[in-house]
């Protein structure tokens, strides 16, 4: 190569790399401006885009829209009609006498059958469970206990303790004849998926399967960061728990994270709910599955099969709870949870308790919690004192001096990590499942939450979230607004990147 060739190549090869930087800045940047989502999360990934070159452009690619494998949105589009009569078939089920009731359930109600078509269903037993062994027991006993099926759905299965009981639970259940189906996550389960427990299992004649499955090749085709959140449990059709715990031990779980023991909350359920949340599970395993029933023409003929083949039963009435199951994600109404959490924030006229182990709001939920204190609403947040997520501690921090300012009570929960996701609204309405206020909750996570319309649940809760308050410090906002520089500087970095987290 001569002088005047190398100088040739040495100069335009930068101009090349320069021009093609700019064109793919420019074009994602527009790209991220027409997808037309929240201020927040706009303005997040212009920052990714802009300030990071390519390496900016290849994570908006990775994680940046909401893509879902094609495989799984064909079988969504097949089963959207099956799926929807079945939801038609519900509202016969349990009617609920909803002048009985305050004012402000009708319409949450109402909003929430619109978004995702489910409706509340009267004559339900709710059990709450708030330590992690019984919970575990729980489980267990009914498993020992089951006549036809056992599905499991969790986020994280991971092994030691207790969770040996189950699966030693669910291999005897196996044995006698009984159906028993594990459906987890691809990432928060992936330690499991691997071991030699899922070996066991399956030899048993367990199916064991992965949801959303993740890869570097799968990361080209679809968002591998879009997780199946949920927590269901349904032993024969007719008893199902949801709530906050994967099927952990917590003395056996993230011990090395200096956060201490994680708390939950769950909840044992009898009555006409139960379809619904058995409903959920089995959409979601076909979803997941190679098991596709064959249609034959008539959708109320394959209903009841299916119906049959995996043990969905309409279930008699054994309380008097109201309940409607919501379940969100980005295959749903991406916008659902986020505005009903809205809904039921602008709905206080007393008080707003809520806890979360991520708190991560966007500015419209941020201004529904300080325009509740404004208006004289005793709003408090429980949140843990420690947090598992160093990222999402520091944009939690960024906005405790603005809600405090506000008159939001914010405390922090020093007897491990707060993992119980639960809203009570007056001590009527009641907010409970997987849900956290954060927007990876919002918008990319597949969730299910209780709306529980029950006086006397939403007052048992409450006092769940009681004693939540008296293992907790109170914020003092003197404090807050003397906190140093460099911790203020390292939250509103961490905060940029909020809307993402």
């Amino acid at each position: 190569m001569t002088a005047e060739e190398y100088h040739w190549t040495f100069s335009i090869l930068p101009t090349i790399v320069l021009l093609a930087d700019f064109a793919i800045r420019v074009g994602l940047s527009i790209r991220v401006i027409m997808r037309k989502r929240p201020y927040g999360i706009t303005f997040a990934w212009l920052i990714v885009v802009l300030l990071l070159p390519f390496i900016g452009a290849v994570i908006y690619l990775l994680f940046g829209e909401n893509r879902l494998s094609e495989r799984r949105a064909a079988r969504s589009r097949n089963s959207q009609a099956h799926y929807q009569y079945w939801l038609n078939s519900l509202k016969e089920r349990a009617p609920v006498a909803w002048e009985t009731m305050s004012a402000e359930c009708l319409p949450l109600h109402r909003q929430a059958e619109n978004l995702i078509g489910i409706p509340a269903l009267d004559g339900n037993t709710l059990e709450l469970i708030d330590r992690p062994d019984d919970i575990i027991e729980a489980i267990i006993t009914d498993i020992k206990q089951s006549k036809s099926s056992c599905h499991l759905q969790f986020y994280i299965w991971h092994e030691g303790g207790k969770v040996t009981e189950v699966e030693n639970a669910l291999i005897e259940a196996s044995q006698r004849g009984v159906t028993c189906m594990i459906l987890v996550d691809s990432i928060g389960s992936n330690t499991f998926l691997k071991s030699k427990a899922v070996q066991q299992l399956r030899a048993a004649g367990i199916r064991v399967q992965e949801s959303l499955p993740a890869g570097l090749i799968k990361a080209l085709f679809k968002r591998i960061d879009i997780r199946n959140h949920r927590k269901i449990v349904v032993i024969d059709g007719t008893i199902a728990y949801t709530g906050s715990q994967n099927m952990v031990d917590p003395r056996f779980f993230k011990q090395d994270q200096g956060v201490g023991q994680w708390v939950d909350l769950m909840v044992r359920i009898t009555g006409p709910v139960v379809e619904s949340l058995a409903g959920t599970f089995i959409s979601d395993w076909y979803l997941e599955s190679d098991d596709q029933p064959l249609p034959s023409g008539d959708i109320g003929e394959d209903i009841a099969r299916l119906r049959q083949r995996s043990d969905i039963h309409i279930v008699e009435k054994t309380g008097d709870i109201a309940v409607q199951l919501v379940p969100s994600g980005p295959g749903l109404v991406p916008e659902a949870i986020h505005n009903l959490l809205l809904t039921t924030i602008y709905s206080a006229r007393k008080e707003l308790v809520l806890t979360t182990p991520y708190f991560v709001p966007d500015e419209s939920l941020l201004t529904a919690l300080k325009s509740a204190a404004q208006r004289g609403v005793k709003v408090i947040v429980i949140l843990p004192q420690k947090n598992d997520s160093r990222l999402v501690e520091y944009a939690s921090r960024a906005h405790y001096q603005e809600l405090a300012e506000s008159g939001v009570i914010l405390k922090l929960f020093h007897g491990g990590l707060l993992h119980a996701k639960t809203i009570t609204v007056d001590d009527q309405i009641s907010l409970f499942g997987s849900v956290n206020l954060d927007m990876r909750s919002f918008w990319l996570n597949f969730e299910a939450t209780l709306f529980i319309y029950n006086s006397s649940f939403t007052q048992d809760i409450r006092k769940i979230q009681a004693n939540y308050e008296r293992q907790s410090t109170l914020l003092d906002l003197e404090q807050l607004v003397k906190r140093p520089l460099i911790g203020r500087f390292k939250e509103n970095v961490a905060l940029l990147i909020g809307p993402l987290l």
